[in-house]
């Protein structure tokens, strides 16, 4: 337990949970890409094996008491898994260079048992680290994996542009495409569900950004709802990312039955916090880039302060995170404030006085 606190983040998530008074705010900035800077070692060497994956969140953990720590199978996991072929930076998180599908109609050729634990060995090194970091840490601090959601992982399969494109042209294939990716992600997620991590599912394409709400009703939020029932039959827990402008489906994205919705810095919490009500606890949304990445510790106190008195009387909770994950060299004293202004304006009982 940080020396700061007066709680662990296992008996304060409980609090959190059950309506119980807290220490503090809860506090999660996604240390998750950047981690491996934590013990100085680069993104390759941080995600090289188990090990190194699990110590870079101990030490991140210990450093700054952050309330989650986060395993990273990653956005592309499951192309990577089927044969679209990744490239391997030293310090950046993986891109794809080759993807396994080149025309949307061969998707009855994808190979389902390519996915499972058996045959995927970056599924195995992944689930070992969550095994290493939950003995090592568990009964302090819960453990998430982040995760792909079902529209970004067919676009680690397909192009992206041409996923897109086929919406509109071959709309069939593209909804057989994504019922692969469900239930495959289906057969992922109950491996770190059985091992006590908590479910960070993240789905960037389908951000606002990028699709009409008309196609995240129809491509997304279906397949999203399945999952999460599929998840909570395993008696998992799931946190739901979007990435970017969610503004016109953050009401849709509580539809799919998640327990907890994250939002990016895009989103405006107060607009969040008035549309989402009385369903479900709201994460966020302290800029990754702008203020982790390049501002100063004041720029950081500020935004965190911000965050609270917009969302801190959320009906169903509110927890301070970042917007997004946390990539690059991001300095580590700014992760530091981030965790001190949480005990200052976020110390329990909460108390507007002291963050208006």
């Amino acid at each position: 337990m940080h020396r700061d606190d007066q709680m662990t983040p296992n008996e304060r998530l409980s609090a959190f949970m059950t309506g119980k008074p807290m220490d503090r705010i809860l506090a999660m900035p996604v240390v998750c890409s950047m981690s491996g800077s934590a013990l100085g070692m680069t993104h390759r060497e941080k995600r090289s094996t188990a090990f190194n994956e699990a110590m870079a969140q101990v030490a991140c953990y210990e450093r700054f008491g952050n309330d989650l720590t986060i395993i990273d199978y990653g956005l592309h996991g499951v192309g990577a898994a089927l044969g679209s072929v990744m490239s391997d930076p030293e310090d950046a998180v993986p891109a794809i260079l080759k993807y396994v599908l080149e025309d949307l109609n061969d998707v009855d050729q994808l190979d389902m048992s390519k996915l499972e634990l058996k045959n995927d060995k970056k599924l195995q090194l992944h689930v070992e680290a969550t095994k290493i970091l939950i003995d090592k840490v568990g009964k302090e601090v819960p453990t998430g994996v982040l995760i792909s959601g079902p529209f970004t992982a067919a676009s680690s399969i397909f192009k992206v542009e041409n996923l897109l494109r086929a919406t509109r042209k071959n709309p069939d294939k593209v909804h057989q495409l994504i019922h692969f990716c469900n239930e495959g992600l289906k057969m992922i997620y109950r491996e770190f569900i059985k091992e006590g991590a908590i479910i960070l599912l993240c789905d960037p394409i389908a951000s606002g950004t990028i699709l009409h709400r008309k196609q995240y009703l129809e491509f997304v939020l279906p397949y999203a709802v399945d999952l999460m029932k599929d998840i909570h039959n395993a008696k998992g827990m799931v946190c739901y990312h979007i990435c970017g402008d969610t503004r016109a489906i953050v009401g849709d994205m509580v539809q799919s039955g998640c327990d907890m919705i994250s939002i990016d810095n895009r989103v405006d919490l107060t607009y969040t916090k008035e549309v989402v009500g009385n369903k479900v606890p709201i994460l966020g949304n302290v800029d990754p880039v702008e203020v982790l990445y390049l501002g100063n510790t004041n720029d950081v106190d500020l935004a965190v302060k911000n965050c609270i008195q917009k969302a801190y009387d959320s009906p169903c909770g509110y927890i301070l995170a970042s917007g997004c994950d946390l990539s690059g060299n991001i300095p580590l004293e700014n992760i530091d404030q981030f965790m001190a202004s949480a005990r200052k304006y976020g110390k329990g009982p909460l108390d507007p006085k002291n963050f208006i």
